[in-house]
C-alpha cells in the first residue's frame, strides 16, 4: 500500500508525533568572494587571522584563496542558523583589513583568471591533496567557474521523525528491515522528490540571471546574451547562469549512470565514475615535469567533484571516503546545493528561505516516490536547465513525466500553484509542531512569486541592470552588509569563541603535518586503492 500525503499529514497531526516533526536539523554553509572596496577579486592569501583554512570549524575556503567558506553547525530552528552566519561573518570582517565580501554568485570583475590564486592547506598530505585538487579544478573547468558562490542548506530529520514513519509503513502493511535502512530508503525517496520538483529552488531564489563580461575569458556558449548599458550580460528570462552549462555543471559527468534509486546503486555509480577514465582529462596529464596538474585523469578525481543540486551525506571518519561512509552507516542528512546566493541578504540566505525549504523538503518525505531509471531521471534534469535559463518565460511548458515517460506538459503557474496547495497542507503542519505561523507566512510569500513572475530576485536583478550598474550595486550592498556586521552584537557565539579558535586550529594543522610518515605520491597511492 502506498501512503499519501493525506495518510502522514494525519499520523503527525497527532499530539504524541508532533514534537517529533519539531526535531529538524540545519547546517548553512555560505560561499563568498573577498574583494577591495573598489570592487576587485582581493589578491591577499587567506587571513593566519581566521584560523587554518584546513581544520577550522567555522571558517574556510573553497577553490581559491579569495573564496570563503562560512560553515555552520547543525541547528535546531532556523532564527539559531541565521544568527551563527551573522556571528562569523561578523568575526570575518573585523580581520579581513577592510575588505569586503560580494554579495552575488557570480563573480566581480576578473580581469586575468590565471592569476586567481589557489586555497592553500599547508604542508601536510592532506592539505596537498585539497590543493591539487583544486589544480585539478582549474585545469578542466578553468578558474571562472571556481570562484562562483553558492549556498548549501543541510537538513535532517529526528530519529523520533524515522521511528514515526517506519511504524506508519509498518501498519500500512509494509515488511521493512531495520530503522538504519528505512532511513536511508526514505532519504533517497526525498531525493527522488528533490530531483522532481527542484525546478522551484531556482525559480523561486535564482538570483544570477545576470553576468559581467568578465566572467566568459573568451569561452564558447549560444546563449543569447542581452547587453545592458552599463555593460552586464543577462539573459531576460533567466533565473541562475550559475547552474546552467556557464556554471556548476560537467559535460563529461552528464553522461554518468548515477541514479537515486536506492543507497547501493547510488554508491557504485559514484565508486565506478571515481574509477571510469577520461580520454579529455588525460589530455592534461597527471603529473607534468614532476608537478601535479590533478589528481587522477578520471571522470571524477575524488566524490566531491559530483556536481549535483542534491546529495545524501553522512559525516566520515578520518580518511574515509564519503562513498565508504554512506555504504557502512546509511545517509544521516541531505545537502542541498542548488540555491544561489541571495544578494538581498547580509548572509547570502534569508530566515524565510529556511522556512521555505523546511516545507518543501518535509513535502518530499510524505510524498512516496518509487524508484525511476536514468531517463527518468534526465527528464527532471531537463526541467531544470530549462528554468535556471528561462524560467520566467510565460510560454515555457515542464515535463512532469509519469514512471513511463509519458509527455505530461505543465506551465510553472499551474505545476507551482499545484505543489503550493498541496505543501500548503505540511506549512500548517510545521506551524502547529513550531507553534508559529511562520511557515505558513512563506507558503503565501513563496506562491505569490508563482503567480507574479517581477518579485522573483531574478526579475529584480534583471530590473537593476537595465538602470544601473550591476557591480555598483552590489559594491554598494557588500559595504552595507560589512557596516551592518561591525555594528551588530554578538549573538550565538562570542568574540572570544573565534579568538581560542584560531590558535587552536593553526595547532591542530600542525599536528596533522607532524603525524605525516608518508611521502605524497605513496599517500596518494594509498588513498585511491
Amino acid at each position: 500500500m502506498t501512503l499519501s500525503l493525506t495518510d502522514y499529514i494525519g499520523a503527525f497531526s497527532q499530539s504524541e508525533n508532533l514534537a517529533a516533526l519539531a526535531g529538524i536539523g540545519r547546517g548553512i554553509e555560505r560561499e563568498t568572494l573577498r574583494i577591495l572596496p573598489e570592487g576587485k577579486l582581493s589578491e591577499h592569501g587567506h587571513y593566519y587571522q581566521l584560523g587554518s583554512a584546513l581544520t577550522h570549524g567555522q571558517i574556510t575556503t573553497d577553490y581559491s584563496e579569495t573564496l570563503l567558506e562560512f560553515i555552520t553547525p547543525v541547528s535546531d530552528s532556523p532564527e539559531q542558523a541565521i544568527s551563527q552566519l551573522q556571528d562569523i561573518q561578523k568575526y570575518t570582517f573585523d580581520h579581513i583589513e577592510g575588505e569586503l565580501l560580494w554579495p552575488m554568485s557570480m563573480p566581480c570583475f576578473v580581469n586575468d583568471a590565471d592569476k586567481i590564486p589557489l586555497a592553500q592547506f599547508g604542508h601536510s598530505n592532506i592539505g596537498k591533496m585539497k590543493t591539487v585538487y583544486r589544480q585539478g579544478l582549474k585545469n578542466r573547468y578553468g578558474s571562472m567557474m571556481q570562484v562562483i558562490a553558492g549556498i548549501h542548506f543541510n537538513f535532517s530529520f529526528s530519529q523520533d521523525f524515522w521511528q514515526v514513519q517506519q511504524k506508519l509503513h509498518q501498519s500500512s502493511g509494509e515488511k521493512l528491515s531495520s530503522l538504519d535502512d528505512f532511513i536511508s530508503e526514505r532519504y533517497f525517496s526525498i531525493l527522488r522528490n528533490y530531483k522532481r520538483f527542484c525546478w522551484l529552488i531556482p525559480y523561486l531564489y535564482g538570483s544570477s540571471p545576470a553576468l559581467c563580461g568578465s566572467f566568459l575569458q573568451g569561452k564558447k556558449h549560444q546563449l543569447p546574451f542581452k547587453k545592458s548599458p552599463f555593460g552586464a550580460l543577462y539573459l531576460e528570462h533567466a533565473t541562475s547562469l550559475r547552474m546552467s552549462d556557464l556554471g556548476y555543471t560537467s559535460s563529461e559527468q552528464s553522461s554518468l549512470p548515477i541514479c537515486y534509486n536506492n543507497l547501493n546503486d547510488y554508491v557504485d555509480g559514484v565508486q565506478d565514475a571515481i574509477k571510469l577514465k577520461s580520454k579529455e582529462f588525460a589530455k592534461i596529464g597527471i603529473k607534468v615535469d614532476g608537478k601535479y596538474q590533478q589528481l587522477n585523469d578520471n571522470v571524477l578525481q575524488i566524490e566531491n567533484e559530483l556536481y549535483a543540486p542534491i546529495r545524501p551525506k553522512r559525516v566520515a571518519k578520518a580518511g574515509e571516503k564519503p562513498s565508504a561512509a554512506l555504504r557502512a552507516r546509511g545517509v544521516e542528512y541531505i545537502e542541498v546545493r542548488a540555491l544561489d546566493v541571495n544578494p538581498f541578504s547580509d548572509t547570502g540566505i534569508t530566515i524565510e528561505q529556511v522556512y521555505f525549504l523546511d516545507i518543501f523538503l518535509t513535502y518530499c518525505a510524505f510524498v512516496d516516490n518509487k524508484e525511476f531509471d536514468c531517463t527518468r531521471q534526465k527528464l527532471h534534469e531537463e526541467n531544470m536547465k530549462q528554468v535556471v535559463l528561462r524560467g520566467r518565460d510565460p510560454e515555457l511548458l515542464l515535463n512532469d513525466a509519469n514512471c513511463n515517460g509519458d509527455v505530461k506538459l505543465k506551465s510553472v503557474v499551474s505545476w507551482g500553484n499545484e505543489l503550493f496547495e498541496q505543501m500548503d497542507q505540511v506549512a500548517q503542519l510545521l506551524d502547529k509542531a513550531y507553534q508559529t505561523t511562520k511557515y505558513s507566512e512563506a507558503i503565501v510569500r513563496e506562491q505569490a512569486k508563482v503567480n507574479d513572475a517581477s518579485l522573483t530576485p531574478s526579475a529584480q536583478i534583471v530590473a537593476i541592470v537595465k538602470e544601473q550598474s550591476l557591480s555598483a550595486y552590489a559594491l554598494a550592498k557588500a559595504s552595507e552588509y560589512q557596516q551592518a556586521a561591525q555594528s551588530r552584537d554578538y549573538q550565538f557565539y562570542d568574540k572570544a569563541f573565534f579568538d581560542e579558535s584560531v590558535p587552536a586550529s593553526h595547532q591542530a594543522q600542525a599536528d596533522i603535518e607532524a603525524a605525516d610518515v608518508l611521502s605524497f605520491d605513496d599517500f596518494l597511492s594509498d588513498y585511491f586503492k
